[in-house]
């Protein structure tokens, strides 16, 4: 059995252990009001808040010979601004979204980034409230991702996306993400085939809110299985605190822009940092 074979099973195996069961309705103190009580309450949050996970891990090359060269440090920041509260038709909010993520060789002389990616973008979202409860949203934005580069080593591409995500339960939540792609750098035109236009997974709690599991497949270009891989452990440092020790494990291609077409195996460890409820994807 080969590693990502064998770290899939780890994920599953673990998740089963995290979860109650499916189909519990959300009724932590965040959700569990009726519907204008939960609309009050969104639109009363901070404007400024986190969105994706924002982490800082180190690491190297699974299934071969750690280097100066396939050792690194990774990390992303995200946030967003809610520009609205529930005024928009349908008790939409929007919002600008912000992720930047960098490839840091900290081994090589000089500490060279190896790549920055920037992904900023607009869109609206809007929370599903059924029987008096929050249990999704759905967001539909207009993305731009490139790394900022020019000459042979620019990377470019334009998404208009579209996100859902199911909170099954306080410990649960399934997401998904498809998107139209607008390919406009010249030396990326196969990015498809690489990055694709969907993913999909989940985010699983403990019941003491101590272990977070993350799994994300990124489905490539094609009809055959082909996934890109990202599974997160995280164990909270401390209670009262959004900080967590993590284990990421990346599998696949894009990961980042400049090297979208390369495949990498790699596993890092480091600090992640994430919103009190669920992360985004």
């Amino acid at each position: 059995m080969n590693i990502r074979r064998t770290l899939l099973l780890f994920s599953a195996i673990v998740a089963g252990m995290f979860l109650p069961a499916w189909g519990q309705i959300v009724t932590t103190d965040r959700v569990g009001y009726i519907a204008d009580s939960i609309r009050e309450e969104l639109d009363n949050r901070p404007y400024f808040s986190l969105y994706k996970d924002t982490y800082f891990v180190g690491g190297t090359v699974l299934g071969g010979e750690p280097t100066i060269h396939n050792s690194d440090v990774k990390f992303q920041i995200s946030f967003q601004q809610r520009l609205t509260k529930s005024v928009l038709p349908w008790n939409t909010y929007l919002y600008l979204f912000y992720t930047q993520k960098a490839m840091w060789n900290v081994l090589e002389q000089s500490l060279p980034f190896h790549d920055l990616n920037f992904n900023p973008g607009i869109g609206l979202s809007r929370y599903i409230i059924m029987r008096d409860h929050l249990v999704g949203k759905l967001t539909m934005m207009i993305e731009h991702e490139s790394n900022g580069r020019d000459g042979t080593a620019s990377r470019s591409w334009n998404k208009i996306s579209w996100a859902g995500e199911a909170y099954i339960s306080p410990f649960l939540m399934a997401h998904a993400k498809f998107w139209i792609p607008i390919v406009d750098g010249k030396y990326n035109k196969d990015i498809l085939k690489y990055m694709g236009i969907s993913q999909a997974g989940f985010q699983a709690k403990s019941l003491d809110d101590k272990w977070v599991l993350d799994m994300t497949l990124v489905k490539r270009k094609g009809w055959n299985l082909n996934f890109n891989t990202i599974v997160q452990l995280g164990y909270r440092i401390n209670h009262n605190s959004n900080q967590f020790i993590m284990l990421q494990y990346y599998n696949g291609y894009g990961e980042s822009m400049l090297d979208y077409n390369q495949y990498h195996s790699r596993i890092r460890f480091g600090l992640l940092i994430r919103p009190s409820f669920f992360s985004d994807f």
